[in-house]
């Protein structure tokens, strides 16, 4: 696999994750300009891949997000990292880009102390691909629910993960987020 850069998702980029999130509103929830731009202030994580080959957004138990799923967790866990969503371009997939996205995410999640990372999968419509990959993360279903006036079934999943002590870094004992 060829290396590559995990970034911030930048303002000059949201065009370019908004066009890639509303390609795969079926699985993500469409959003626009002002939603991604509101949605990314209160991200605990925003990564992407190259330009946006594929990227991340997630947020800890503290944001100020509405979202059925992400309330649902809410209520369950006093502190966890919700991954919002995750998603590859179809051009870039099979290179174990949402894997590294995932790693990463499980990195910063455990340097800040959390012990949990969860998500929800749509259950109907189904996503397979997206069952898999959960499974391989390590992932396992914590409940289900009806959401969106019934147009829609989700699986909870939770991974466990191990909180670690910071690490010295390069940049001194306080890095910039992200």
């Amino acid at each position: 696999m060829l290396e590559v850069a995990l970034l911030p998702l930048s303002p000059a980029v949201e065009p370019a994750v908004l066009a890639l999130n509303n390609a795969h509103a079926a699985e993500l929830s469409w959003l626009d300009r002002d939603r991604l731009t509101l949605l990314l202030r209160q991200a605990f994580h925003a990564r992407r891949i190259g330009e946006v080959d594929g990227f991340l957004l997630a947020f800890d138990q503290s944001a100020a997000y509405d979202s059925p799923n992400y309330l649902w967790f809410r209520q369950r866990y006093r502190r966890f990292v919700y991954v919002d969503r995750v998603v590859v371009a179809p051009a870039a997939r099979g290179r174990g880009y949402a894997g590294l996205l995932y790693a990463d995410l499980f990195d910063r999640a455990g340097r800040a102390g959390h012990d949990v990372v969860v998500c929800e999968v749509n259950r109907d419509p189904p996503n397979p691909a997206s069952d898999a990959f959960h499974a391989r993360q390590g992932c396992a279903e914590m409940g289900q629910a009806t959401i969106h006036h019934g147009s829609k079934t989700v699986r909870y999943l939770a991974r466990v993960i191990e909180p670690q002590a910071m690490q010295p870094t390069r940049c001194g004992p306080v890095c910039p987020p992200g």
